[in-house]
């Protein structure tokens, strides 16, 4: 069964393509900021969107594997859409509600000397960076297939 799992192309192009984000996040960190934080291998929010590219390697995977006519493939393609949605809105949103409360914190402590706790305010993605997750997962998928057809070809679809 464990063995099944790490022969699973389609999983494993998702995880592939998760790690791929949040690399490219660190980097694009330490290329700003002029500083490490490995924290940001695990962080939400910012470019790219891990969740769109690990859904985006999935679902492509699926549909080369099983087809895109499938209904494997559909399903799949529903839930990348319900991420992507959920990415650049739901979380974006309460990414700026976050902000707005801790600024709202930071106010009453000055006045009233009490101790905050923060809210996580970096939640969200813009369109931007769901779109380059979306371009990154399916090109991770392609990259997979093209240099493993071997594995492709072993999973069951």
């Amino acid at each position: 069964m464990f063995r099944d799992i790490f022969q699973n192309i389609s999983l494993v192009a998702a995880v592939v393509s998760w790690l791929a984000a949040q690399v490219i996040k660190l980097l694009l960190f330490i290329a700003q900021e002029r500083k490490f934080d490995y924290g940001f291998l695990f962080r939400l929010g910012g470019m790219p969107s891990s969740h769109t590219s690990s859904a985006a390697a999935c679902a492509a995977s699926v549909g080369l594997r099983s087809g895109f006519g499938s209904p494997v493939f559909a399903v799949a393609t529903g839930l990348l859409m319900l991420i992507m949605i959920d990415a650049q809105s739901v979380r974006r949103a309460a990414g700026v509600q976050a902000r707005l409360l801790n600024q709202m914190a930071e106010e009453f402590y000055r006045n009233h000397k009490f101790s905050p706790e923060k809210l996580v305010e970096f939640l969200g993605h813009t369109r931007l960076e769901v779109l380059i997750g979306l371009v990154l997962g399916i090109m991770v998928a392609l990259f997979m297939h093209q240099c493993f057809p071997e594995w492709a070809a072993a999973c069951p679809a």
